[in-house]
């Protein structure tokens, strides 16, 4: 049961538009509804019909909604040549559109040279972002006020997520989905879809829920999933190998050979991620937080923190 916020997600396509740009990150929000998230997607232009990068004709697109609802998110997709293809009229009238949604305050992501059109709106001002390598320097004279970062997969920046291209698209909604609805969701997804669960290793935000999924073994999947779902319960390698119907032995044979680290070092670093959380989301004294993620004592969990984070513990959660 999902109880956060329906999320209604516009693809603004123009022109030529990159299928895979559309077709990857659509199918991921369609997969997360499927999965019994809150998730509806409309696919919306200037015209009704459009042709894509291949030639194939897309239709029964809506039109640009006059409006849009809380918590909407608008997807712009790239081109299959962005110098000409984002100056035809109908690129233009969703430029136009970018522009007049601003006041709705929605979410705004961009995949491969969307970005371009996202910055000729106005959008990427004071912002961090990236786009696909080829039109990293263009982005850069289209918006001298962003900060446009290399050899990103992906940069979030408050409302604002772009990526690098084309299959990135995906990583991108994986991203919006782990942080709307959840790690479990964005994993079952990424799984259906039969896709690394990856992060940028320049992202300072490397995930550890989605870290070290970048397997295809059921078994060890199952056991994650456990200890994803209650990582502050106390798992032995038993209770774990009983839900992933191997033995304890077995489990931790695979456990290694496929995710690089052991089942045990798997929780305390998922538990330091609640803890993160925890203290980001609420002003609770150490003690509490350190029972809420399943450690013996506040003393514990500085010593596992120190092991495996560079940020002090006392100063997560603080407001500069």
């Amino acid at each position: 049961m999902h109880t956060a916020a329906p999320l209604v997600v516009h693809f603004a396509l123009t022109p030529n538009f990159l299928l895979l740009d559309y077709a990857g990150p659509a199918e991921a929000f369609r997969i997360a509804a499927r999965h019994g998230a809150p998730v509806e997607v409309r696919s919306c232009a200037a015209t009704a019909r459009l042709a894509c990068s291949l030639g194939i004709e897309v239709g029964g697109l809506d039109p640009l909604p006059p409006t849009l609802p809380p918590d909407a998110l608008v997807v712009v997709c790239g081109v299959a040549d962005s110098r000409v293809d984002y100056d035809h009229p109908q690129a233009l009238a969703v430029l136009t559109w970018l522009r007049e949604r601003r006041d709705d305050h929605p979410e705004l992501a961009s995949v491969c040279a969307g970005a371009l059109l996202l910055a000729r709106a106005g959008l990427l001002d004071g912002r961090r972002c990236t786009t696909h390598h080829h039109v990293l320097e263009r982005l850069r004279a289209a918006a001298p006020a962003a900060i446009v970062e290399d050899n990103r997969l992906f940069v979030s920046d408050g409302p604002v997520t772009t990526s690098a291209g084309i299959t990135t698209g995906i990583d991108l909604a994986l991203h919006l989905l782990e942080r709307r609805f959840g790690p479990a969701l964005a994993a079952a997804v990424a799984r259906e879809m039969v896709v690394w669960m990856r992060r940028s290793g320049q992202d300072p935000q490397l995930s550890p829920w989605l870290a070290w999924r970048n397997h295809l073994h059921p078994a060890v999947h199952r056991a994650q999933d456990a200890i994803a779902a209650d990582p502050a319960r106390r798992w032995t390698l038993p209770a774990l190998a009983e839900r992933a119907h191997v033995s304890p032995r077995h489990l931790a044979r695979l456990f290694a050979t496929h995710t690089g680290i052991s089942a045990g070092e798997y929780q305390q670093r998922l538990r330091v991620a609640h803890v993160r959380r925890l203290l980001e989301a609420r002003r609770l004294p150490l003690e509490q937080v350190a029972e809420l993620a399943g450690f013996g004592s506040a003393r514990d969990l500085r010593r596992v923190w120190a092991r495996y984070e560079q940020q002090p513990l006392q100063t997560v959660g603080r407001t500069a």
